[in-house]
C-alpha cells in the first residue's frame, strides 16, 4: 500500500484523500514520502522499519496487554488474559449491537425488545469486547491511570468488530468530557481512541465537533426516561464544526457502551447538525442495557 502525503492547504490542518475537514486530524500526515512499492528506497525503508522492531523487542521485550507477562509479539494478550477476554461475535442485536445469548433469542428482524420498543436514534452501534472483568482490566488503566497508549492496542479490536460501520463512515466523532472532567483526566479517551482508529481504517477524525455543555451524574440504576433527561441538552455541535459534518456519514466513537443514551443524544445534535447518519462503535459494552 502506498503512503502518501496529503497536499498542503494553507489554514486546514486537517485533509484527507483531497477533502478537507477543518480542525480534523489526517493519519496520513504522519507516513512516510510515497515510493515505489519494488524500489530500492521501499524496500530499504521496509528492512530498517524491521530492523528497527527487533532491536526494541531485544530492549524492551513486548508484553501483554493487561497484565505484563511476555508475549510473542507487541499488542497481544497472553493466554490467560485471552481466555478472560470476550470478545464480541454474532448473534448481536442489528440495531445497538447487544449480544444474545443464542440465535433464538433474537426478536422479529435480530432486533433486540429494548431496540423494538424504543428505536435508537443512531443507525447501528457495535462493539468489541463485552464489559467483564477482562475488558475492566484494559478499559479502566486507559480511562483513568493516565495509560492513552492502551487506544493503539484497542483500536485493531474496533477495526475487526465494526468493519461494516467503517466502509460506509466519513467521519469519526468522539463522545466529548466536560471541560472539568478533561481537565482532571487530562485527554478524552474517546479522541484518543478515535484517533487510534482513524489512522487505521484511513478515515479522517474531527476530534472536537461536539462539546458536552454541563457535567452529568452516573446513569447507573436510572430508567430509560430518566437517563434521557438527564441529558437532555447535555450536548452540543460547534457552530464551526457544522459545515464538516453536513451531508456525511458519521461514526460516534467512545470507550464503553452502556444504555445507548448518551449515544442517542450524541446522534440526535449530530444529525440536528445535518449529519446524514450516525453510527456507533465502542471499544467495549456492557451485556445489560439497563445497567446504565
Amino acid at each position: 500500500m502506498k503512503a502518501r502525503l496529503p497536499p498542503k492547504t494553507p489554514g486546514n490542518p486537517g485533509i484527507f484523500n483531497g477533502r478537507s475537514f477543518p480542525g480534523s486530524i489526517s493519519f496520513s500526515r504522519f507516513e512516510l514520502p510515497p515510493t515505489r512499492g519494488g524500489s530500492p528506497a521501499h524496500a530499504l525503508v521496509r528492512g530498517a522499519g524491521a530492523a528497527l522492531g527487533a532491536a526494541l523487542d531485544l530492549l524492551l521485550p513486548p508484553e501483554c496487554l493487561v497484565c505484563e507477562a511476555p508475549v510473542s509479539a507487541a499488542g497481544l494478550f497472553c493466554a490467560d488474559c485471552f481466555r478472560a477476554t470476550t470478545l464480541i461475535a454474532d448473534p448481536v442485536c442489528t440495531r445497538c449491537g447487544l449480544p444474545f445469548a443464542s440465535a433464538g433469542a433474537a426478536g422479529r428482524d435480530g432486533i433486540c425488545a429494548s431496540c423494538a420498543a424504543a428505536p435508537p436514534r443512531f443507525a447501528t452501534a457495535r462493539a468489541a469486547l463485552l464489559y467483564d472483568a477482562g475488558a475492566r482490566r484494559l478499559i479502566l488503566p486507559f480511562k483513568h491511570a493516565d495509560r492513552p497508549e492502551i487506544a493503539a492496542r484497542l483500536a485493531p479490536f474496533l477495526l475487526r468488530a465494526g468493519a461494516a460501520l467503517l466502509d460506509r463512515a466519513e467521519l469519526l466523532v468522539p463522545v466529548p468530557l466536560h471541560r472539568r472532567r478533561l481537565f482532571a483526566r487530562r485527554y478524552n479517551q474517546a479522541a484518543v481512541l478515535a484517533l487510534a482508529l482513524g489512522r487505521r481504517a484511513r478515515r479522517p477524525v474531527l476530534v472536537d465537533a461536539l462539546c458536552r455543555l454541563r457535567p452529568t451524574a452516573p446513569l447507573g440504576g436510572k430508567t430509560a426516561a430518566e437517563r434521557e433527561a438527564a441529558l437532555d441538552g447535555a450536548f452540543a455541535v460547534r457552530p464551526r464544526r457544522a459545515a464538516a459534518l453536513a451531508g456525511r456519514c458519521v461514526l460516534l466513537i467512545d470507550d464503553v457502551l452502556t444504555s445507548g443514551a448518551t449515544a442517542n443524544a450524541c446522534a440526535s445534535v449530530l444529525l440536528a447538525a445535518g449529519a446524514r447518519q450516525v453510527d456507533v462503535l465502542a471499544a467495549a459494552r456492557v451485556p445489560d442495557p439497563r445497567g446504565g
